[in-house]
């Protein structure tokens, strides 16, 4: 993509919202030159998945331009990260959809591209073309050792993949689970997923973590075996130290605090991260922000109290996107995401915690409410804007991204892509 250089009308715009922005801070006691470093800190990791078309059961709609191998989508990632103010150089690999050929080779084509590798994420939900042993009825809690081997060999292989990428953490999430009430022995096969992880746990490096994922229903539509973060929660404990839990934001009902399970999480320091997204139904996998941004901006302000917090101990939480785009333009999806999360981010850092925390110890409900809601209804979107600009990013990178001319170029060098019938 050519330099970031913006209509001069955008800057200026610019230029008037973040003194308005800084002067309104200001008067409230608010060091923004701090807040503009700190959101410069703030990074996600793009998935290797993310950047093509997702679908539905219903079917999969091509666009033009769509990657079409794995370098194909490292492009296009390095892209995002430069629109983004190198905010997103890292990638989350998925295995074996994009397991490399010459993972030293890869290693090489991430460092040219200005990219590092982030976490890798095994897949033991799917058969894979010539598998003898089949996940038809489960994979780390399978009745069958054998199925239940095959999968933890999976999953050290996907470590060894990684170990030589320079990962430092596994993410495993599995569809185990019934569809129809005594189909299995719940907590036996909860013991089984336990005892499968173990196996997987126990070969991890040293400096490496291993999440576990959870979701409470699909593919499985009576109960999943990691079904909920308490669930998820127990495993982890039972499985080692170094096992964590990651809360994706489309695995939970509806509604649900997802700002409390982190609050819970990092009180016992099981916390590995997230997988960014948003929801209305279910494992929806829309741009973050797009259905509950306050929910979004409520787990961040529990993120910047864990990271202020001197008795929190290695608080080190990963940031992941997983987001599959049916509809929309994937890149710009994506840019769309890491916008909403710097920017939830920001208004994170701008609550002032000594009220809210003075307010909770009075029980002074509303103020204590209004202490988050002056942060969050701030208008934060100038201090993002500039926190990119200044590593070098776009003020508006949706708008320079289509102005690029990104898409267009790579649809007339990349083949088209044939549209997929659906499951139904």
């Amino acid at each position: 993509m050519k330099s970031m250089d913006e209509p001069e009308r955008t800057v200026k715009a610019h230029a008037r919202r973040l003194a308005g922005v800084a002067e309104e801070l200001g008067e409230r006691g608010v060091d923004v030159e701090a807040v503009l470093r700190e959101i410069q800190t703030f990074e996600v990791q793009i998935p290797s998945w993310g950047v093509g078309v997702g679908g539905t059961r219903f079917g999969r709609y091509p666009q033009p331009g769509m990657p079409n191998d794995l370098d194909d989508k490292l492009d296009d990632i390095a892209v995002l990260d430069k629109l983004c103010g190198r905010a997103a150089s890292a990638v989350s690999l998925h295995i074996p959809w994009d397991e490399p050929r010459e993972p030293k080779a890869l290693v090489e084509g991430l460092r040219a591209r200005g990219l590092r590798i982030g976490s890798v994420n095994s897949n033991t939900f799917q058969d894979q073309p010539g598998q003898e042993l089949s996940y038809r009825f489960g994979s780390l809690a399978h009745v069958d050792r054998a199925v239940r081997d095959r999968a933890v060999e999976h999953n050290r292989h996907v470590i060894e993949v990684g170990r030589t990428l320079g990962a430092k953490s596994l993410t495993v999430w599995v569809a185990d689970g019934s569809n129809y009430p005594g189909q299995i022995h719940s907590r036996r096969a909860f013991e089984r997923y336990v005892e499968s992880c173990r196996r997987i746990h126990e070969v991890l490096p040293d400096d490496w973590t291993m999440a576990l994922e959870h979701k409470p229903f699909e593919p499985a539509t009576h109960h999943s075996v990691n079904m909920d973060w308490g669930t998820s929660h127990l495993a982890a404990t039972r499985v080692g130290e170094r096992c964590r839990c990651l809360v994706d934001f489309g695995h939970h009902p509806t509604l649900y605090p997802i700002d409390v399970i982190v609050a819970m999480l990092v009180a016992d320091g099981r916390l590995a991260g997230f997988h960014f997204n948003d929801r209305r139904w279910a494992d929806d996998d829309c741009t973050a922000g797009s259905v509950a941004p306050y929910q979004l901006f409520l787990v961040f302000c529990e993120l910047t109290m864990a990271a202020r917090d001197p008795t929190v101990k290695g608080f080190a939480p990963e940031h992941m996107i997983d987001q599959s785009e049916a509809i929309k333009d994937p890149l710009e999806a994506l840019l769309q995401t890491v916008d909403a999360l710097q920017l939830a981010c920001a208004q994170s850092l701008l609550v002032d915690y000594a009220a809210l925390f003075e307010a909770q110890e009075r029980n002074d409900v509303m103020q204590a409410e209004r202490a988050l809601q002056a942060a969050f209804r701030t208008d934060a979107r100038p201090l993002v804007a500039e926190a990119r600009r200044r590593r070098g990013g776009a003020i508006d990178p949706v708008e320079a991204f289509r102005k690029s001319g990104y898409r267009a170029a790579v649809a007339k060098v990349r083949p088209a892509q044939a549209g997929e019938a659906g499951t139904i």
